[in-house]
């Protein structure tokens, strides 16, 4: 595709990087006081510190959203300053995460543009991210819409929602398309089809949009959450400000941002990008992401011995682990917890957290 220059946005860009997610899919590694976004997979930095690094290279000012038990620990690992970090009182998905910013920063940048991130992404290509991300501020900034990322497939993944694309954008928009609909996740039968027709592209869940554009279409397309949000309107920042927010949270719904609002709206447009992306939404994503195929193993710590077997994922910790004859299994060991899990049913350990947390165990602390 040719990549035409397209004008800069006229308004400053503060990213938004939500990091309320549990990371289920991450145990025992992804813990409550440690989740997903905190944890260094296969790299020198954690996910949230790369998410940072990505963010600031393209906008002016970082904010995070995240739970109030994790604060210290996004501004420990981060160095954001604390009035740059919004706090969540309960996880309520990211409608109510987004609504949420967009009040707080319209109280100090009421024209801004917001990249809106999520903290967990792998994202090796930071150049060519922050070149995307300009690009979907400028259009967000000049044409007054709401912009996502569409992820080029490279296989049938069934674990991404799709993105059809619909018609090119106006002239002064390189590049740029409207979305014609969101699809969710397909059947295997479904997402093989994507590929062979072609104008379908992966979900990123990376928006940009401007701050008041955001607050209008809540507004339209998800009233519910535009009610919820009332007693934050009222107070947005400083003084009492918290119990605002505790206030709206507790009659807030658990709606992603994409289903309240960007699948209801007709203002919604995509670039298209083609770099290498994961959500690393499982052990199975990660392994793939590292290289893991038949006849190469990644070990990403511990002393492990490995013996006649291949295409495994092994993430030690003090004991030793030996795989002898095994092909295609997720191995974690964090001394408290042992997964042994095969890859291509990594994403269930979600269920293995629910289990444990009926049982009332501290194995998720």
């Amino acid at each position: 595709m040719r990549r035409a220059l397209a004008a800069p946005p006229r308004r400053r860009i503060h990213a938004v990087i939500l990091a309320g997610g549990a990371g289920e899919r991450f145990w025992p590694r992804s813990r409550q006081k440690v989740p997903k976004p905190f944890l260094s997979l296969g790299d020198e930095e954690t996910l949230m510190e790369a998410t940072v690094r990505r963010a600031q290279r393209f906008a002016e000012h970082v904010w995070v959203v995240c739970g109030s038990e994790h604060a210290r620990l996004v501004m420990r690992v981060t160095g954001i300053p604390r009035h740059r970090v919004i706090l969540e009182p309960k996880r309520r998905n990211t409608a109510m995460a987004a609504g949420l910013a967009a009040l707080r920063i319209a109280a100090e940048a009421p024209d801004a543009v917001l990249a809106v991130l999520p903290a967990d992404h792998r994202i090796p290509d930071a150049a060519a991210f922050a070149r995307a991300m300009r690009r979907a501020a400028a259009a967000a900034d000049r044409a007054d819409v709401l912009v996502t990322l569409g992820v080029e497939p490279t296989r049938a993944e069934t674990g991404f929602g799709y993105i059809r694309v619909g018609q090119t954008a106006p002239p002064g928009f390189p590049g740029l398309h409207r979305v014609r609909r969101f699809v969710e996740k397909p059947t295997a039968a479904r997402a093989r089809g994507f590929l062979r027709r072609g104008g379908f592209l992966w979900n990123a869940g990376i928006f940009v949009w401007g701050v008041q554009t955001i607050l209008e279409e809540i507004e339209t397309h998800a009233p519910e959450v535009h009610r919820a949000l009332a007693p934050i309107r009222r107070r947005p920042a400083g003084r009492g400000a918290p119990a605002a927010i505790r206030a709206a949270y507790r009659r807030a719904p658990s709606l992603p941002v994409d289903v309240a609002v960007l699948e209801r709206s007709r203002r919604v447009w995509v670039v298209p990008v083609g770099f290498r992306w994961s959500d690393v939404g499982s052990w199975q994503s990660l392994a793939e992401e590292l290289g893991v195929a038949a006849g190469r193993n990644r070990v990403l710590g511990g002393d492990t011995v490995i013996q006649g077997a291949s295409g495994n994922l092994v993430w030690g910790d003090r004991r030793t682990i030996a795989l002898v004859g095994v092909e295609n299994l997720a191995v974690i060991d964090t001394g408290d917890a042992l997964l042994v899990a095969d890859l291509d049913h990594s994403a269930d350990v979600r269920r293995v957290v629910q289990e444990l947390r009926a049982r009332r165990r501290d194995d998720l602390v």
